[in-house]
């Protein structure tokens, strides 16, 4: 449950956030804007970009890492249909933000993060806002792995780009799940794979985009 002080300064912001950046660009389901207009964004970003934070772009955290625009993180979690008691991992916690809009949405998250320091400050803050262990998991690991002894997982949301979609998270995700990951080096793709089946994957591109890449395991990949 997340707590923010009902006089948050900040709310207006959010909410003319959510009508200019995400539902006039198309976002629509009623969860994701309801989430993206809880979750107080700049709490999960840096001092000096605090102004910032509710702008239509990325911003840098720490570990030369970024937390991704507004309307990627809506447009990401409404293509992995998110809906109360699914069971998402996510790869790359960053700042946290994502899993307290999934957190949000009534999801149970397991979040892998290859950055220690940027895994304490998402604890750190998600705890503040009142998002227990029991609705979020994190863990400092590599994500090309996925989380196998948590899976299957209902959605699989990936907000680093490796150069091809890692088998393990193909195989963690349930019959009828999605996963949402940009792929890519010099020139990325948002992909929408859906299981179909225990052997059958559709895959669609979603639009170009461009995010961090992933490391570790994922470098060896290409």
């Amino acid at each position: 449950m997340l707590t923010e002080p009902h006089d948050d300064p900040r709310a207006d912001e959010r909410r003319r956030m959510v009508e200019s950046q995400l539902a006039a660009r198309g976002v629509r389901d009623p969860a994701v804007l309801a989430a993206m207009t809880a979750v107080p964004r700049h709490r999960f970003v840096p001092d000096d970009v605090l102004p910032y934070a509710y702008d239509d772009t990325p911003l840098s955290i720490a570990s030369g890492q970024t937390i991704s625009q507004p309307y990627i993180v809506a447009a990401m979690t409404e293509l992995a249909r998110v809906r109360p008691g699914s069971r998402v991992l996510e790869v790359g916690t960053g700042s946290g933000y994502q899993c307290a809009v999934l957190a949000a949405m009534g999801a149970e998250v397991w979040s892998i993060e290859i950055h220690p320091e940027l895994t304490a400050g998402a604890v750190r803050v998600l705890r503040e806002l009142g998002v227990g262990e029991d609705r979020v998991h994190l863990r400092v690991g590599d994500g090309w792995a996925g989380w196998p002894e948590a899976a299957p997982f209902d959605a699989i949301v990936v907000t680093a780009a490796p150069p091809l979609v890692p088998p393990a998270l193909l195989a963690q995700l349930a019959v009828g799940g999605r996963l949402v990951i940009p792929v890519g080096v010099d020139y990325q793709e948002l992909l929408l794979v859906t299981r179909d089946g225990p052997a059958r994957y559709r895959e669609e591109t979603v639009f170009p985009v461009r995010f961090v890449p992933m490391t570790g395991a994922a470098q060896r990949a290409t």
